[in-house]
């Protein structure tokens, strides 16, 4: 087994698309995108879709081939991104994936895990209580029923606390429970590279961006959205604080703010995911590309001659 994934990971604003580039040059292969956001053509400013110049420089894969209109989970994603993969590896010793959404990135290195089914009526029901009651009902309703999972996952995100409560009521055991059970193994090998910077570089790359993408016109693009701003896709950093701001809760100011700490804040969770990983190769976001990509080199080889 000599094929080999190269995981290009790390928080928002690092550098993950142009590192993701520079690989795929180099070893003259093509770009998966793991980030659950970009599928969505709709969707361009506020989640930093590559530019037109960066699409060019590699092939990408899974960059708006979605409406925010199709429901897209997960599992879908795992099931076409490895057929994508399979067809990959006929041409490619190498693949490049980045992606910051690291569930996205699991369910390709790792695969997903295995969940009983529920009866529709628990989800419908939960769905009642979020319209009705708010949704701080169902986040506490988790931090009594899975506190591990509450405090892993994005509490702020009605589709991901509806999916766990819906595990925990329907069969009685905590979401986590059902979690990092054997998996069927993958067919090509890994390589994890993470990029890191220091908090305040990371939180400056993050203030920097948001107020490059309100330049570019993010307000207009949330405008146009504000009638589907119920679909799960715009339940995302720099979408509902906007919806706030036209709604005529907050100023545009404060609007913006919220971003910036929102975006922060899922920046951390990012890190803290992605640290679970032990055998990733940390690379800092300053590096040389002559250096990098020796490193690269060297790694994806003696991935390439280990014993399985």
């Amino acid at each position: 087994m000599n094929k080999v994934l190269i995981s290009v990971t790390g928080p928002t604003a690092i550098g993950k698309t142009r590192l993701g580039i520079l690989l795929a040059n180099h070893f003259n292969t093509e770009i998966i995108s793991a980030d659950s956001r970009q599928f969505y053509k709709e969707m361009s400013i506020g989640t930093a879709v590559p530019t037109k110049h960066e699409l060019t420089s590699a092939v990408h894969h899974f960059i708006q081939h979605k409406s925010i209109h199709e429901p897209y989970s997960v599992g879908d994603f795992e099931k076409d991104a490895l057929k994508k993969l399979d067809e990959l590896f006929q041409d490619h010793e190498v693949v490049i994936m980045v992606g910051g959404s690291g569930l996205y990135v699991d369910a390709i290195t790792k695969g997903l895990d295995a969940f009983p089914k529920v009866g529709k009526s628990i989800r419908e029901n939960l769905n009642k209580q979020l319209t009705n009651d708010g949704i701080e009902i169902l986040q506490n309703m988790l931090s009594t029923l899975d506190p591990e999972h509450y405090n892993r996952i994005d509490i702020h995100n009605p589709h991901r606390l509806i999916r766990a409560l819906e595990i925990c009521i329907g069969t009685g055991r905590p979401y986590s429970s059902f979690l990092n059970k054997p998996k069927d193994k993958r067919n090509f090998k890994v390589l994890s590279v993470g990029l890191k910077a220091d908090r305040t570089v990371v939180y400056e790359r993050i203030n920097e961006r948001v107020d490059l993408m309100m330049k570019e016109g993010l307000l207009d693009e949330v405008k146009l959205l504000k009638s589907t701003r119920d679909l799960n896709a715009l339940q995302t950093v720099g979408y509902k604080e906007l919806f706030e701001y036209l709604d005529g809760n907050w100023t545009l100011d404060f609007a913006i703010s919220e971003i910036k700490k929102n975006t922060r804040r899922f920046a951390k969770r990012q890190n803290t995911w992605f640290k679970k990983s032990l055998e990733t190769l940390y690379v800092d976001y300053n590096y040389k590309e002559n250096e990098i990509l020796a490193m690269m080199d060297k790694a994806v080889m003696e991935l390439q001659h280990e014993r399985t």
